[in-house]
C-alpha cells in the first residue's frame, strides 16, 4: 500500500513539474548577439529538483514531457521537433551531473560543484552534438543556407550555454536554500 501511495505520488509529483516546466518554456526570451533560435528559459528547473528529489529518470521525465508539451501546443515550421530533441538533449546533458554528484555530496557544495559541472557538460555536449547532428539538422529540415557551423558554435552556441548554465544556477541555488528541507524529505522517502 505504502509503494502505491509512493508511485502515485511520483506520477503526481512529475505531471506537476512538467506542466511548470513547460510554462517556465513559453516564457524563454534571446540574449542580445546571439542566434535568434538560442533562446534562454529555467524549464530546467523543476527537472533538476524532480531528478535530485525522485532520482535521475524523474528528471528525464520531467524534460521529455515539458518537451512533447511545447511540441503539441507550439509545434514546428516542418513538423520534425529539432529545436525540442536540442532542448531535451541539452536538458539531460544539464541535470545529471548535477543528480550524480549531489547524490554524492547532499549539500549545498555539492549541489554548486554538480551545477559547475552539469554547466560544463552542457556546453561541451551541446557543441559537439550542434556540430554533429542538430545544426545539419536545422539545414536540412528547415532549409538554412550555408553558414560556419564552427564559428556559430564557438561564438554563439559555447558561450550562449555557459550563461544559460550560470543563470540556471543561480535559480537553482537560491530555490535550493529555500527549499533544503523540503528536498532533504523527499529524498529521504524515495531512498535515493
Amino acid at each position: 500500500m505504502k509503494n502505491q501511495k509512493l508511485k502515485l505520488r511520483s506520477f503526481v509529483t512529475i505531471a506537476m513539474l512538467s506542466s511548470i516546466s513547460f510554462i517556465l518554456m513559453l516564457l524563454n526570451f534571446p540574449l542580445p548577439w546571439f542566434p535568434v533560435f538560442l533562446q534562454i528559459d529555467f524549464s530546467d528547473v523543476p527537472a533538476l529538483i524532480a531528478a535530485i528529489t525522485m532520482g535521475p529518470m524523474a528528471g528525464i521525465l520531467v524534460e521529455l514531457f515539458k518537451n512533447i508539451l511545447d511540441w503539441i501546443f507550439s509545434g514546428t515550421p516542418t513538423g520534425v521537433p529539432v529545436g525540442h530533441l536540442a532542448n531535451f538533449a541539452t536538458g539531460i546533458l544539464f541535470i545529471l551531473p548535477v543528480y550524480y554528484v549531489y547524490k554524492k555530496l547532499p549539500s549545498l557544495k555539492g549541489l554548486i560543484s554538480g551545477l559547475i559541472i552539469g554547466t560544463i557538460t552542457m556546453s561541451v555536449g551541446m557543441s559537439l552534438l550542434n556540430y554533429i547532428a542538430f545544426l545539419p539538422m536545422y539545414t536540412y529540415f528547415l532549409g538554412w543556407g550555408t553558414f560556419d557551423m564552427k564559428e556559430t558554435i564557438v561564438l554563439g552556441i559555447l558561450p550562449f550555454n555557459i550563461i544559460k548554465g550560470i543563470m540556471l544556477m543561480v535559480v537553482a541555488v537560491l530555490l535550493f536554500r529555500t527549499m533544503k528541507v523540503w528536498i532533504e524529505n523527499q529524498r529521504a522517502q524515495y531512498l535515493l
